[in-house]
């Protein structure tokens, strides 16, 4: 072959493989599409907690729970909650019925809050609540649909003077659209509430990590709440509430500047609608005056009056910069309310007998410009197991955590405290022994979990160290009435020795001094009446 002929058949080639490779990457593009979020979390099921049969059951519980909870304390509303877990004609499936006496739900929205991901009025908002991401009985909700086929059934009422509502709702996961399968208008007994029914592909089972125990530890964390739950065997189980007294209203906060990253920065710097730099910086963070807006612009060597919207990347990162540079209060605390060290006492008094209690509630502290509150509180002895682990129950937001125990921030620092300190046995890298119940709850208006299906608190140092520091106290107060038993049944050891010679030392002291039987029996008798004042005082 002629060089002329195969530079003309190189050449061919290459542009052969030139069209080739653009018919491919054209072919690809055809393939490209959005991905729905409600598509994602259909095949990512886990990460929501549906992860197994058993786990979806407890967790299609624990979202409805958390929702009727929330909706009745911001409506102001002492919460009844009635749960039902009915058998269904499958073995693997079962319905779940959750009603509450909250507030209702406008029509309008029904659909949009039970059949479409991510929707809901928690997520922007920094303000404490259970739920945060708009995902929790949509995706219940969701799963239930994916397992059986079924939609999820909702009756809600907003006044004794409207009509109640009842949705079959299903949702499209292509779109994350809700399909209103039927609409009515129903009689309803309530004056006010809403019911969610369920059908899914679970196992009920009980014992740890069952929806039992989550109720159970639900009512320990939300003392004034009535709970009413009928088990698959049809055992009624009441938690009546141990207070009338509803916890007081958190309130919405601005972000803190302090929590603030470059990005986010930015993206509030060109979507805020203030005039000048200074406004911006007072109006969008909380503990931000007109004063300390100006200093953070001096010390960024920006314009007070400037724009927000035309500040650079470069000058929002001089603004971030200063803004770490400028001693700022701490954000106010009024957007986390803790549940208190009296509502503790009466939540583990009513769950666990036990013959000591100690509680405690740190005062509020700061992650990323989040506040957070940690408590504390245990129970030991009494009816409690004498062999074994000490049993942790771990609350966010008032929320039972039962799954990924030792994933979560909380166990960690249960962990690493030296509770022999305290009188108690431990192994190291693990939780004390003896008829010991400790639970901790972390109240933020964001609390970091590890996954969204919101199981184990994140390992943030500030948050690690409020809880060593919450476990420590309640620790020191059990060490203080171990030492006082301790020293009481040593005592009374002694006393019953010397009871026990008495009748000996009588013998004895009518033998050395000759005396008769009256004087022998009265002598006796003054030691022992000694003996017995000792013991009661």
């Amino acid at each position: 072959m002629s060089p002329k002929t195969a530079a003309k058949k190189a050449s061919t080639e290459h542009d052969q493989l030139k069209h080739a490779t653009r018919d491919i990457a054209y072919e690809l593009a055809e393939k490209q599409r959005e991905i729905s979020v409600s598509e994602f979390f259909t095949k990512n099921r886990h990460l929501l907690g549906f992860d197994n049969p058993r786990k979806a059951l407890l967790t299609c519980v624990k979202e409805g729970v958390d929702n009727a909870l929330d909706a009745c304390e911001e409506a102001g509303i002492l919460p009844e909650v009635i749960i039902k877990v009915e058998p269904t004609s499958h073995e693997d499936r079962f319905k779940v019925t959750i009603e509450d006496n909250g507030p209702g739900i406008v029509k309008a929205q029904i659909p949009k809050i039970f059949a479409k991901l991510l929707y809901g009025s928690k997520f922007h908002r920094l303000k404490m609540s259970r739920g945060q991401q708009g995902i929790g009985i949509s995706a219940a909700g969701m799963y239930g649909q994916l397992t059986t086929g079924q939609p999820i059934c909702i009756t809600s009422r907003i006044s004794p003077r409207k009509p109640a509502y009842y949705y079959e709702l299903l949702l499209h996961t292509q779109k994350n659209e809700p399909v209103i399968g039927k609409e009515a208008e129903i009689e309803w007994d309530r004056p006010h509430g809403t019911r969610v029914v369920i059908e899914l592909e679970s196992k009920y089972q009980k014992g740890r990590q069952s929806v039992d125990e989550y109720l159970e530890q639900t009512a320990v964390a939300n003392p004034h709440a009535a709970i009413r739950y009928i088990n698959p065997e049809n055992e009624e189980l009441l938690l009546p509430r141990a207070s009338k007294e509803l916890p007081p209203e958190a309130k919405e906060i601005r972000p803190h500047p302090y929590g603030m990253e470059l990005g986010t920065l930015i993206h509030m710097l060109h979507d805020n609608k203030a005039r000048t730099l200074s406004s911006f910086l007072n109006t969008g963070f909380s503990r931000v005056s007109t004063r300390l807006a100006r200093e953070i612009c001096e010390k960024a060597g920006l314009n007070p009056n400037a724009r927000p919207m035309r500040v650079a990347r470069d000058e929002a990162d001089k603004l971030l910069k200063a803004i770490h540079e400028t001693k700022i209060m701490a954000p106010p605390t009024d957007c986390v309310v803790p549940i208190g060290e009296d509502l503790i006492l009466k939540g583990l008094e009513r769950q666990f007998k036990a013959d000591f209690y100690a509680t405690t509630s740190r005062s509020p502290s700061v992650y990323r410009g989040n506040p957070f509150i940690v408590e504390a509180g245990l129970a030991y002895g009494g009816e409690l197991p004498l062999e074994g682990l000490a049993k942790l129950l771990r609350f966010a937001n008032r929320v039972p955590l039962l799954y990924q125990q030792s994933a979560c921030a909380v166990t960690e620092a249960v962990m690493d405290t030296s509770w022999r300190t305290y009188g108690l046995q431990q192994s190291n890298g693990a939780l004390p022994t003896g008829p010991l119940v400790l639970m901790v709850h972390v109240a933020s208006v964001w609390v970091p979990f590890t996954s969204e299906s919101k199981e184990a608190v994140a390992h943030y140092p500030e948050i690690e160290r409020e809880i060593k520091l919450a476990v420590q106290e309640c620790g020191r107060k059990l060490s203080a009435y171990l030492s006082k038993k301790r020293r009481s049944e040593d005592a009374e050891k002694k006393k019953s020795y010397i009871r026990e010679y008495i009748p000996h030392i009588g013998i004895a002291l009518r033998e050395i001094l000759d005396l008769n039987d009256r004087q022998e029996k009265k002598i006796v008798e003054n030691l022992t009446d000694v003996l017995e004042r000792s013991r009661k005082q």
